[in-house]
């Protein structure tokens, strides 16, 4: 299927403050060659282009933070096209060399040694050498950088600490060797670490010309008119955050395959039912993250279509905050939940699944986890049973991370479920926790978020999520420590990979975790290429990244 001729307008006279409502929009869509996306305050006029070198994407924000070295966000998913990584993954869980073309360990895992692609190169045509990756690495782990994600990238390398504390600057562990030789020295042994760099969470950059002589990140440093050099495919030639337009070009010194496309454009459009149709109408050919319950509906199977990802999204309890802080309170509101039920009000048709535990999609799933299930006298009994007693002796149930329709649908079904089973009224739900006024701020007990792995591994995906040095645990859970999780887990990272023990730790640590009732599980999502069908060689791996995007291309 080729996608139609399109043409740009220029962006002279991009927004209307006061903005059309929806209805006109969806009007103008539909009868005009003119895309129209509206977003609060804002107004974007875009069409196509002639060319079936271009690569029209919709991003869904208005993002002011382009940096690649976040591990997060919105912009984290477009991160490949223009940032290579010193390895990658495949949608099949295979890792490949990119800037990193071949690593080896000594006996104990504690030292590794990587050599870089002797062609490789930034789009200035500079060399991409160990000490950019070596600054790269603590540019990203500097507290004002505010990664979200680099204890899982570099964790375990010596003076990593030191670094994210703010007390360094620079990582004791990391030396160079020479200009295309990096030696790594971890703390502990750590047999996956060559693994943990198979991302895009700190990416190469060229860190000599990103931050001052402080080590402290340069502010905008990633804008073409700063002379930004990038190490991925695509080079951006513009940038207007006013106006949510990105434009890249194939990038002339791009050491890895030619790209096919020429050019990819993004434009932010905030609205999902608009972007549905501008999809629709054909005038786009590719959404960054595009989640309603009737896309399927709207835009067929193929559009979701994807591998599993090692990720799964579900309702975290505070276990120190009351009434969650009471176990018997915490097991009650999950065994009242009917969660067949769940996920057919939320995703009646996918292309999301029913969840059950934490790990997905990695060897090690356990067959045999004993999920808490549905059980409506069971769950008033615990209630029964509880300091509370009753459902008026409760505190008001808070929920936050109620951002897009989908976890509308599924929070609102959860209290309703409460509320048949065990008689609570008292419950609200805000996307973040600043939506809260007053006391509330300080009561949010229940948090809709997401884990993951990087890396296709159960202990690494548990330590993610339940371990208490992890985010989750330290944040979402309120504190939450287990020390016999705590224990398994760090027992089974320092196995090799292949040791079939590693995966026997991981499962009874994820066992004994579900029993302390953290988490009402929702679902598991799959990677979803989220892409036209005249649109080829979208594959993305469980980075959320298009881990080839040189292979893309628009059928002519």
């Amino acid at each position: 299927m080729a996608r139609p001729p399109h043409f740009d307008l220029p962006s002279g006279a991009a927004r209307d403050r006061a903005g059309p409502s929806r209805r006109s929009v969806m009007a103008g869509v539909g009868l005009s060659a003119l895309a129209l996306a509206v977003a609060p305050g804002r107004m974007v006029l875009t069409a196509a282009a002639t060319e079936n070198d271009t690569l029209k994407v919709i991003y869904p924000a208005f993002s002011q933070d382009w940096s690649p070295i976040r591990g997060g966000g919105q912009t984290y998913r477009l991160n490949a096209f223009w940032w290579a990584s010193p390895l990658y993954y495949d949608g099949e869980g295979q890792i490949h060399p990119y800037v990193f073309t071949s690593w080896t360990s000594n006996a104990e895992f504690t030292e590794w040694v990587f050599t870089l692609d002797p062609a490789a190169k930034f789009s200035d045509g500079s060399p991409i050498t160990a000490d950019e990756v070596k600054g790269s690495w603590e540019i990203a782990a500097v507290p004002a950088t505010k990664n979200q994600r680099i204890e899982q990238v570099i964790g375990t390398v010596e003076g990593f600490g030191a670094v994210q504390s703010g007390a360094a600057s620079t990582l004791s562990g990391v030396s160079v060797k020479d200009e295309k030789t990096l030696v790594v020295r971890l703390s502990r042994p750590d047999p996956i670490f060559f693994a943990k760099l198979a991302n895009q969470l700190a990416p190469v950059i060229k860190a000599s010309a990103a931050r001052d002589e402080t080590g402290a990140e340069i502010a905008e440093w990633w804008r073409p008119e700063n002379g930004v050099a990038v190490s991925g495919p695509f080079a951006p030639v513009s940038i207007d955050l006013d106006a949510g337009k990105l434009v890249f070009e194939r990038n002339p010194h791009f050491f890895g395959p030619t790209p096919k496309l020429a050019r990819v454009e993004v434009t932010a459009i905030e609205d999902q039912v608009a972007a549905t149709l501008l999809l629709k109408e054909r005038r786009y050919d590719l959404h960054t993250l595009l989640q309603t319950a009737t896309v399927v509906d709207d835009l067929g199977a193929d559009f979701v279509a994807g591998p599993p990802a090692p990720e799964g999204e579900h309702f975290w309890f505070n276990v120190s905050r009351a009434p969650t802080d009471d176990p018997k309170v915490r097991l009650a509101l999950i065994k009242a939940i009917d969660r067949d039920g769940l996920i057919k009000a939320s995703y009646p048709k996918g292309p999301e699944t029913k969840a059950d535990q934490i790990l997905h999609a990695v060897p090690g799933v356990d067959p045999n986890y004993p999920a808490i299930g549905y059980d409506p006298e069971g769950a008033k009994k615990l209630l029964a049973e509880s300091r509370y007693k009753t459902a008026a002796a409760l505190p008001k149930l808070n929920f936050v991370g109620i951002a897009r329709p989908a976890h509308k649908v599924a929070a609102q079904y959860i209290a309703e479920q409460w509320r048949q089973v065990l008689g609570i009224e008292a419950v609200d739900m805000k996307p973040q926790i600043d939506a809260f006024s007053g006391p509330d701020q300080a009561q949010v007990q229940i948090f809709r978020d997401s884990v993951n792995a990087r890396v296709p591994d159960a202990t690494a995906f548990l330590l993610g999520a339940v371990h208490s040095g992890s985010s989750n645990a330290k944040n979402k859970l309120g504190g939450y420590k287990n020390a016999e999780v705590d224990t398994l887990l760090e027992q089974a990272s320092v196995l090799a990979l292949d040791d079939p023990k590693r995966i026997e730790l991981a499962q009874r640590a994820q066992v004994l975790a579900g029993a302390d009732a953290l988490y009402i599980p929702w679902i598991y999502r799959n990677m979803p290429v989220w892409a036209m069908p005249w649109v080829k060689g979208v594959a993305k791996n469980a980075d959320w990244q298009v881990f080839a995007p040189w292979a893309i291309s628009i059928e002519s």
